[in-house]
């Protein structure tokens, strides 16, 4: 075994001192780095408030959110009404326009019904509250006493006459009983809970626990004994709320019980509740298209059903997929200018093309103010300049890409191998043919395979940018995002857009690997 003399090993550490003698920070270099991290963790989750935000954060709100996108929810209120219930659902309720749910069991019985008699309100002015008001009270003119006041015209039903005297503040007198057929009792199935519902009192039943809430209408809840966990009343007297998981949630308030009973799926995806072949088996519409007789004398029930699918009101199928391409026109035909434009220029932008040092530095100067302006604020400007629409998303388009690939095809260019140039330039041939054979067939696979990547990006980015009004899908987006219920319609665009993205994404993959290894 051979050992290095006391000499040479001086020797060698006199000659490459760096290695055997390193400084403090090569020395300590990952600790520092470590170190560097932690206290930037720690100062941007400071400044940033993090933790904060995620205490603070509504988690029931975002799940609720979450849900959306993959069920619906149907809405019944129960109203105390007289001695009896009634059951309302909403207007565009999808269940339909006179909704009958299995969950739902209501108890009808014939009672004699005496409705609420209503009291005439003093219609006299309201003094002004506000002491810049002209008719405001002051000291030198204190407030008259409010008077009531009766109907101005003799002409109104109301008017005082000598038989009648004013009526202000009067009931209309006796109101006369009726016999009718009403709900008394609503029993309400939820999941794996219960709710039954009477005048005065709901009682609400989980797996073994049960909650009785009495209900002084118009007036106060009162909950009996300790609420269990699965329910709560955030203050006395107020609302209870009782929850039950993903299935949904009950709320009793002291004149109505608001009951959110949420289902798998989406509703009425096929056909809204407008369609007559709404609510039918799929067996029942195939019968109804292929030999069924006409819905509609003047169509065939084919093209009825087709479009009541397109022309769907909840879904909008068909808006929907004309704004879907024009996303995917928005995004070819912004890219395909910009890689039109941008390879002439990128010619003039190298240093090792153009010579020119003034052309050079004005070229990509232009680069730099195209690609330094985002987008997003491109899509604003042309929205202003040629208002919303698929122009407004194009020259967005067209704009920020001829900057981003003029400056990337530029540097390709530069260091390209002259070698190829040179020989070209040998035999004679005049600038246009040397650049054609010399450059071109080196850097032509690498434009069009960026040109390919920018195309499958922009048809995400064009989705963002219709947002602000510059056309496409994204406006759509935007618009189903701000009501704020219609999530599920959220879900179902960005599946389209995903679907979109991935078949752009292995289109444009596989002719850049082609043209790479051509």
């Amino acid at each position: 075994m051979n050992t290095i003399a006391a000499t040479d090993m001086q020797d060698m550490i006199a000659r490459y001192p760096a290695v055997f003698n390193p400084g403090f920070f090569k020395r300590f270099r990952g600790l520092l780095i470590f170190i560097a991290i932690v206290i930037y963790a720690f100062v941007g989750s400071s400044f940033l408030h993090i933790g904060k935000v995620f205490s603070n954060g509504n988690w029931d709100i975002a799940g609720a959110y979450l849900a959306d996108w993959i069920s619906y929810e149907a809405r019944p209120d129960v109203k105390f009404e007289n001695g009896y219930l009634s059951i309302e659902f909403p207007r565009f309720s999808p269940l339909g326009a006179n909704p009958q749910p299995d969950w739902i069991v209501k108890t009808i019985e014939t009672k004699q019904i005496t409705p609420e008699a209503k009291v005439f309100e003093s219609a006299a002015p309201a003094q002004a509250f506000s002491f810049m008001a002209p008719d405001a009270p002051t000291a030198q003119k204190p407030a008259e006493p409010v008077k009531p006041s009766s109907s101005f015209s003799f002409m109104a039903p109301d008017a005082p006459t000598a038989d009648n005297p004013a009526n202000v503040g009067k009931s209309t007198g006796a109101a006369k009983t009726e016999m009718k057929s009403v709900t008394t009792q609503a029993d309400i199935t939820i999941g794996n809970g219960h709710v039954v519902i009477v005048p005065g009192r709901v009682t609400i039943t989980r797996g073994d626990e049960t909650l009785v809430i009495d209900v002084e209408r118009d007036k106060a809840v009162h909950p009996r004994g300790t609420l269990p966990d699965w329910a709560e009343q955030k203050y006395e007297n107020e609302k209870v709320v009782a929850r039950f998981g993903f299935d949904g949630r009950v709320e009793v308030q002291n004149y109505k019980v608001k009951v959110h009973h949420r289902f798998l799926g989406w509703e009425n995806f096929i056909f809204d509740t407008n369609s007559p072949f709404w609510n039918k088996s799929a067996g029942e519409v195939l019968g109804l298209i292929t030999s069924g007789e006409r819905i509609k004398p003047d169509q065939s029930n084919l093209m009825l059903a087709f479009d009541n699918f397109f022309n769907n009101a909840e879904w909008q199928h068909g808006d929907v997929w004309i704004k879907l391409m024009q996303t995917i026109v928005m995004a070819f035909v912004g890219t395909l200018f910009a890689s039109l434009i941008a390879f002439p220029l990128s010619f003039m932008a190298a240093r090792n093309i153009t010579p020119n040092r003034f052309v050079n530095q004005v070229i990509k100067r232009f680069f730099d103010f195209l690609r330094s302006v985002d987008m997003l604020i491109w899509a604003l400007f042309f929205t202003r300049a040629f208002g919303p629409g698929p122009l407004a998303g194009i020259s967005a388009i067209f704009f920020t890409d001829t900057g981003t690939l003029g400056k990337l095809n530029s540097e390709t260019l530069e260091n390209i191998d002259d070698k190829q140039r040179e020989g070209v330039k040998s035999l004679g041939a005049s600038p246009v043919l040397v650049q054609r054979y010399g450059v071109v067939p080196q850097i032509l696979p690498v434009f069009l395979s960026q040109s390919l990547y920018f195309w499958e990006s922009n048809t995400r980015s064009a989705t963002i940018i219709g947002a602000v009004g510059a056309g496409g899908i994204g406006l759509k987006l935007w618009e189903a995002m701000r009501t704020n219920q219609d999530w599920e319609n959220v879900f179902y665009m960005v599946i389209l857009i995903l679907i979109v993205v991935y078949v752009f994404d292995t289109i444009s993959n596989k002719l850049r690997s082609k043209l790479t290894k051509g």
